[in-house]
């Protein structure tokens, strides 16, 4: 077992990327309600602001900011997890491995993590988990994904509606994904 370790921050901001098991799986889109009501349902006990979220069909990315004195989003992110796979029907392939550890097979066991350092670090993870969906050729313009926060940016002045309707917008050195 490897020994892997994360960086807590209390009151930090984190980005995360969050992917299924099955890499091909539409799961998250197909059960979006599910999949929000488990977030709910996770805020209400332990809470955490939303600085900024995309679902995509296989994989999710998140920013988050975690209450003064509290470093622990992964308790977080594992109750996220549970309340989403108690809500689907048990359909899934399991492995011999999966099924003896009594896991459902549907995320992948980790998720990955990074600690928002400075403002310039936080606008590029606001403006990668956005474009997102554009980056994966789901759509055409960043306003047409609807399962973003994108749109509440919109709505609060931060972003035009028609934001990074080519990547080229975007330049490279700013770009997560060069």
């Amino acid at each position: 077992m490897s020994d892997y370790r994360r960086n807590r921050v209390p009151g930090g901001t984190y980005f995360f990327t969050v992917n299924l098991f099955e890499r091909h799986s539409r799961l998250l889109v197909e059960h979006i309600d599910l999949l929000r009501s488990a977030v709910r349902s996770v805020k209400i006990r332990r809470p955490f602001h939303i600085d900024a979220w995309v679902v995509l069909p296989d994989h999710l990315h998140a920013i988050w900011t975690l209450p003064v004195e509290d470093s622990d989003y992964s308790s977080r992110w594992r109750e996220i997890k549970k309340a989403f796979v108690k809500g689907l029907p048990k359909i899934e392939h399991l492995s011999t491995v999966r099924a003896a550890k009594g896991e459902r097979g549907i995320w992948q066991r980790r998720f990955w993590e990074h600690t928002i350092r400075d403002e310039r670090d936080y606008a590029a993870h606001i403006d990668y988990v956005h474009i997102n969906p554009f980056k994966h050729g789901l759509v055409n313009a960043v306003a047409d994904w609807p399962h973003s926060s994108f749109h509440r940016a919109v709505v609060q002045g931060i972003y035009p509606r028609d934001w990074a309707a080519e990547v080229s917008e975007i330049p490279a050195g700013e770009r997560l994904d060069t």
